[in-house]
């Protein structure tokens, strides 16, 4: 059984107690649920240089905590006060050490779109998810068969949110309807050996049609990923380890959002 395997393993026991406590209508009757979401895909394609995706991540699986003085209130107010096109929240609990609640409680404040970052499987953490505040959410394509993309991307945008659909290799592209998912996420980081490589979202870039926004994933952070990046034609990054792993976490944002937004 894969690493992967594991945690859709552990996703799925989660899912059967969101079901068992909880019933469609509870999420819509949410006072979040209905309120005004913000769209991530148009604050990328406002954005000045390449866009930034700014990740609150306590830990990894492969790397543990990040942050011994993680506040993900402080740590969201200082990427809203510096412009980042949009917030991606972790709240896996198992494996990240997240929580549903970060979200929510970010969401009473926020400025900038909020994505949810789990590993979904079933439509009831679509409506959780907005009922908590989330203006997007991530979908895993090597987690899902091309019928449950297209069928948790629709519930998605049926109830105004945008889906950031993420994929680790070309071979499953062949799985994803790219009249509808035109926000495309390429993970840099091998789901077997945890190493991570740019070369995949250059890779990538090359397969995907040029009306797709490109979001590069993963082991970004110095000056020459950025640049092939940037060469690559994508049009925004996620970054989380490394704004986590900084002393300052302003002043790596500062960097970074000149770096994006500079001539090489």
């Amino acid at each position: 059984m894969s690493f992967l395997d594991k945690i859709l393993a552990v996703k799925q026991e989660e899912i059967n107690e969101l079901h068992s406590k909880s019933t469609s209508g509870d999420f819509r009757s949410d006072i979040l649920f209905s309120g005004t979401t913000l769209s991530l895909m148009d604050s990328i394609k406002q954005s000045e240089g390449i866009a930034i995706i700014a990740e609150i991540k306590k830990a990894s699986p492969s790397k543990g905590l990040l942050r011994p003085d993680f506040d993900h209130l402080a740590i969201a107010q200082t990427y809203f006060e510096n412009e980042v096109n949009g917030v991606s929240i972790l709240t896996d609990l198992r494996f990240f050490q997240g929580d549903i609640r970060f979200l929510r409680e970010i969401a009473e404040f926020k400025t900038k779109p909020l994505l949810r970052k789990d590993f979904i499987l079933d439509e009831y953490q679509i409506f959780e998810a907005k009922a908590n505040g989330a203006d997007a959410i991530l979908l895993i394509s090597e987690a899902l068969t091309k019928e449950s993309i297209l069928s948790l991307t629709r519930t998605a945008h049926s109830i105004g949110l945008e889906v950031l659909l993420e994929l680790h290799s070309e071979d499953q592209i062949e799985k994803i309807d790219l009249s509808v998912n035109k926000l495309i996420g390429v993970n840099n980081r091998n789901l077997s050996t945890f190493v991570t490589d740019i070369q995949t979202t250059i890779d990538l870039r090359k397969q995907l049609p040029n009306d797709v926004l490109l979001v590069s994933e993963s082991g970004i952070g110095d000056d020459e990923s950025l640049d092939r990046i940037k060469d690559a034609g994508c049009d925004a990054i996620l970054v989380g380890e490394y704004l986590m792993k900084g002393d300052n976490i302003a002043e790596r944002l500062v960097r970074l959002k000149n770096r994006c937004r500079s001539e090489k």
